[in-house]
């Protein structure tokens, strides 16, 4: 039988149950997919915990890549490699991926290379290219710096002529982050004063960084909040944005920047074609079966992982 992982109450790590589920069954529109691997993100962990409620009980994932194995589609056939994101059960063996929600791996791209990079690759592509633009010449300050996000961050932010300034919290870390590219790496804490003002802070952190990245702004500066692995900010009075310089908050996610099929496919083929010409590396952080999901996020949060981690059935 097919196997998933599932939750069945909210909670740490410890309710993540390795089971036999049915064979999913494609609808119209569907694809059944033969997972390769699946990708594992902080969302999940929001989602397990309860902080991200879901109706109970579920399989949990939401990215992952593979091999079509039968097609509603006429966009994909029986044999295609695929990767998809927003796709809830993908910590699973096989999965119904809608077709909407599916782009065709390249020729060429590896598959585990695929399920790495779509969210976090996505997810740094509007960040960059959308929600601040950067250009050359921008001072960009990225939080996280050697997680999956960061170094994606840190790279493309490089590429467009941007000094990039990064935070982390080891020394193995900061090698990562100087391999990406970053121009200055530091620890958090007191970090606002160890640096020139920024035009953008990409801030995933959230709670524990909050503070220090709005004082890093210029002025007209913006913020963009799209995470918080140290918990939550708290409210924000409106007037400490004045203060800061008129600066710019924002809370980005992810469906708001996929709005329809083109806007997917514009982003996920520059993804790619960023990987293929050299311009991203994705780093594969940590390899688990399918089995160690519980193992997976207990190691994403305690934060002693680099890169992209996966599980693979």
């Amino acid at each position: 039988m097919p196997k998933a992982v599932v939750v069945r109450s909210a909670g740490g790590p410890e309710v993540l149950e390795h089971t036999d589920v049915p064979s999913p069954v494609p609808g119209d529109g569907d694809l059944l997919v033969k997972v390769s691997a699946a990708g594992v993100n902080y969302i999940d962990t929001y989602q397990r915990s309860g902080q991200y409620p879901l109706t109970l009980p579920t399989a949990l994932g939401l990215e992952g890549a593979g091999e079509v194995v039968a097609s509603n589609s006429p966009d994909f056939a029986a044999g295609d490699k695929v990767a998809w994101m927003g796709v809830l059960g993908s910590y699973a063996s096989e999965v119904v991926v809608p077709a909407a929600s599916a782009v065709r791996v390249p020729d060429g791209l590896d598959v585990e290379l695929a399920a790495a990079s779509l969210l976090q690759g996505i997810t740094a592509h509007y960040l960059i290219h959308s929600t601040y633009v950067v250009k050359e010449g921008d001072r960009v300050l990225v939080h996280a710096a050697a997680g999956g996000v960061g170094l994606l961050l840190t790279q493309w932010a490089k590429s467009k002529g941007a000094t990039v300034v990064a935070t982390v919290s080891t020394d193995e870390k900061e090698a990562l982050a100087r391999e990406a590219g970053a121009d200055q790496v530091l620890r958090y804490g007191d970090f606002a004063s160890q640096i020139e003002k920024v035009d953008v802070v990409y801030d995933g952190v959230g709670a524990d960084t909050f503070d220090q990245s709005l004082a890093s702004l210029k002025p007209r500066g913006m913020l963009a909040l799209f995470g918080a692995s140290s918990g939550p900010v708290p409210p924000v009075d409106p007037q400490r944005l004045n203060a800061a310089g008129s600066v710019y908050l924002t809370r980005p996610s992810t469906g708001a920047y996929l709005l329809d099929r083109a806007e997917l496919d514009w982003r996920a083929s520059d993804l790619f074609g960023a990987i293929a010409s050299g311009t991203l590396n994705i780093r594969i952080g940590g390899r688990y079966k399918l089995e160690e999901a519980a193992q997976a996020h207990t190691d994403l949060q305690s934060r002693r992982t680099t890169g992209k981690l996966l599980l693979l059935p």
